[in-house]
């Protein structure tokens, strides 16, 4: 009899070993895919102020960095809603939420996914790849499948409808905004510069071979670039229009990076929830560190993407973009609606860039190539994934 209690008691302690190992391995996969979300999200929301020549790429950064912490802090009382959904609880039953190697699979599925798109500077959702992940390693362990229904109303059809929302809210929002500029009599102008100096200012919003050519500049200085910046001439009321439009310009930007961090953070942070690994408050801000120092250190690449790559714009343009981003984030995360920032931000610049008829299609089909396939991608990696562990 004391044998056997014995070897129950060494049992005991060799399952309780193996699923602290477990946990610990959970909590190092959601700091990875906290990490990922980071250097692949982090800059979208001030990409506006370095496409535009508003702010440099230090200075964008670190307001982003500012700006998307104060929404995860925020995400703590407003958005809690999210931790529920993206646990898995109703897409499978609650033993499968409840196991450690199933979240594991999830985030690590949806890391792996998300740093790989952020090494070729694509700008994918980390929303998609969770749903990825979270359809993949559900199919496999749950063993009575997946609530298709409770997936389609409450994660695909918000994440679906989103981007066409945004590019359609982005048109009409910049074809009204640039009518009453005009009716203020508020204009365009082109700023040819070399480094801080200004060395031309061209009337109207011209190309950057245009503006060069139009100021007629001989030579450059050696070691440097001339760059052009569209600008806007006149004031409101006796305010000049050229610094209160960069001052709103930042003001939004900063907005959506703040309904980045509202959006995003609980949902990674469902996942360091699974068997009482964490407190909610605790995942939520070692997530939002995490995601932070993501940022800091690996956003370059998407950062050219979104500024540069999807459509040359202007300052003003940029700010309609971000109005139409932070509030559709915004309201979605009040309501619990997990809706992806990037496709939101990029489908705001599809439509600035489809009425500007300045728009790169070519990096724009590559950007929904990655949309299209992140999902799958994701979805292979946590049925194969959820088999391992």
């Amino acid at each position: 009899m004391s044998q056997g209690a014995a070897a129950l008691r060494r049992w005991a302690r060799t399952t309780t070993s193996g699923t602290d190992l477990t946990l610990l391995f959970l909590i190092l996969i959601g700091a990875l895919i906290a990490f990922a979300n980071g250097a692949n999200d982090n800059f979208k929301g001030v990409a506006t102020l370095l496409g535009s020549g508003t702010a440099s790429y230090r200075k964008a950064l670190g307001w982003a960095t500012i700006t998307t912490a104060a929404g995860s802090m925020t995400a703590l009382i407003v958005a809690r809603g999210l931790l529920a959904a993206f646990s898995g609880k109703g897409l499978v039953p609650m033993e499968v939420v409840q196991d450690p190697s199933f979240a594991a699979a999830v985030a690590l599925a949806t890391g792996t996914t998300v740093l790989v798109a952020t090494k070729f500077g694509l700008p994918v959702s980390t929303t998609h790849a969770l749903i990825g992940g979270l359809i993949g390693a559900g199919l496999f362990a749950s063993p009575v499948g997946i609530d298709w229904a409770e997936l389609t109303s409450k994660l695909l059809l918000p994440l679906l409808t989103s981007p066409l929302i945004a590019i359609a809210l982005a048109s009409l929002f910049y074809m009204g905004s640039r009518g009453l500029r005009r009716r203020l009599g508020i204009t365009k102008e082109t700023c040819v510069c070399i480094g801080e100096r200004v060395i031309g200012v061209v009337p109207g919003a011209l190309r950057a071979q245009a503006a060069l050519q139009a100021v007629r500049v001989p030579t450059l200085e050696a070691g440097s670039q001339a760059t052009c910046q569209v600008c806007y001439s006149g004031s409101i009321m006796g305010v000049s229009a050229g610094p209160a439009l960069d001052a709103a310009h930042y003001f939004s930007a900063g907005a959506v990076s703040f309904a980045r961090g509202l959006n995003d953070t609980p949902k990674i942070a469902a996942l360091l929830l699974v068997g009482g690994t964490l407190s909610p408050t605790l995942a939520i801000v070692g997530v939002a560190l995490v995601m932070a120092l993501g940022g800091l250190l690996g956003a370059r690449g998407v950062a050219e993407t979104m500024s540069h790559r999807v459509t040359e714009m202007n300052s003003g343009q940029g700010l309609v973009a971000n109005l139409v981003t932070s509030i559709l984030v915004i309201g979605a995360s009040r309501f619990g609606m997990p809706v992806s920032t990037t496709h939101v931000s990029c489908g705001s610049l599809f439509g600035i860039g489809a009425v500007t008829r300045k728009a790169h299609w070519r990096t724009i089909g590559g950007i929904l190539l990655a949309w299209v396939v992140t999902l799958p991608i994701a979805a292979v990696l946590g049925a194969v994934l959820v088999r391992l562990l």
